[in-house]
């Protein structure tokens, strides 16, 4: 089975970073875990969130990751950049996982296209 990520970015060695942009996963969002890692503050604060997304903070991630690796689809991992959700897609990666992108811009990026 060709994955999510591969069939919109092509082939990628699973220890690099796989990219989404918002206009990409805004029509994928009932295909994809959408795993936000900020906290609980950030998460319901200001920028709110993805519908549908789960709050994992980066400091519980790694606690998390395993159960996550058993979901059968593709990850999308959310923050208010992109720089903690790149972390958790490294942490995932090296835990053998190869279906899973970083939302380009996070939440920032999210909201200033207007979603």
């Amino acid at each position: 089975m060709t994955s999510f990520i591969t069939r919109l970015f092509g082939a990628k060695p699973a220890a690099e970073a796989g990219w989404i942009t918002g206009e990409e996963l805004a029509p994928c969002l009932a295909e994809a875990l959408v795993i936000d890692v900020r906290g609980p503050g950030e998460f319901d604060g200001p920028l709110g969130h993805i519908e549908g997304a789960r709050n994992i903070p980066l400091d519980r991630f790694a606690a998390e990751a395993e159960a996550l690796l058993a979901h059968d689809g593709p990850i999308v991992l959310v923050c208010h950049t992109d720089r903690r959700s790149s972390a958790a897609a490294a942490h995932l990666r090296a835990a053998g996982g190869n279906d899973v992108a970083v939302l380009r811009g996070g939440m920032v990026g999210w909201r200033s296209e207007g979603r």
